[in-house]
């Protein structure tokens, strides 16, 4: 049995996001607090029509506290931009709060959460929801879909189709812009780039609807 408790007990009760934002600093649902230098919980407007989730903070999220402000988060704000959906607009946050990594001499690189992580942290993203009311989820990535669709759910199968989950809204799943990063050559980085885009009109229309 973990000997942590999970994110629950520390949420505030009908909490708003500024709240969220403060009370996340003290969770210790999970052990990956422990080497985390912050919490980083999601932004954006409570009136967001479209909640975007990814996997986890980045090391640059860690460090400056705020979602999606690395170079995934410079890319996803292109596409977003190119497929006519204003980030200003958009709530961005994560499936897990704190950034969980190995370090590689300097350099701190991403692990990706287990299942027991992400469920730990399960009732932030819940108290997000309950904040925002968005009428669209956008999934970046398997482990965000999987957070909001069940462990069964495959990204491969089910990439931009549009699906009435138990979430509050239509969600959508993508990839996340950093495996777009990491596509091996620039011809390769193009096409997943423009296959992306692609997605987000299609969550583009959805929001419009």
């Amino acid at each position: 049995m973990s000997k942590f408790p999970g994110a629950a007990e520390f949420i505030p009760k009908r909490a708003t996001i500024p709240l969220l934002q403060k009370a996340v600093q003290a969770c210790k649902g999970c052990d990956l607090y422990v080497h985390a230098t912050q919490a980083v919980l999601g932004e954006g407007p409570r009136t967001a029509k479209l909640i975007l989730i990814g996997e986890q903070p980045g090391n640059e999220e860690d460090l400056i506290g705020r979602p999606f402000v690395g170079p995934a988060g410079r890319l996803l704000d292109k596409a977003l931009e190119e497929a006519g959906i204003d980030r200003a607009g958009v709530y961005v946050t994560n499936a897990v709060k704190h950034f969980k990594f190995e370090e590689r001499g300097k350099r701190r690189l991403h692990k990706k959460p287990t299942i027991s992580e992400v469920k730990a942290c399960h009732p932030w993203l819940e108290a997000e929801f309950a904040a925002v009311h968005a009428r669209v989820i956008g999934c970046l990535g398997a482990t965000a879909a999987q957070s909001i669709l069940g462990s069964e759910f495959r990204l491969t199968k089910e990439r931009g189709r549009p699906i009435e989950a138990d979430a509050p809204g239509i969600v959508v799943a993508t990839v996340h812009p950093s495996a777009i990063l990491r596509a091996p050559d620039s011809e390769q980085r193009e096409a997943e780039y423009r296959q992306f885009v692609g997605d987000l009109k299609i969550i583009e229309r959805l929001i419009r609807a």
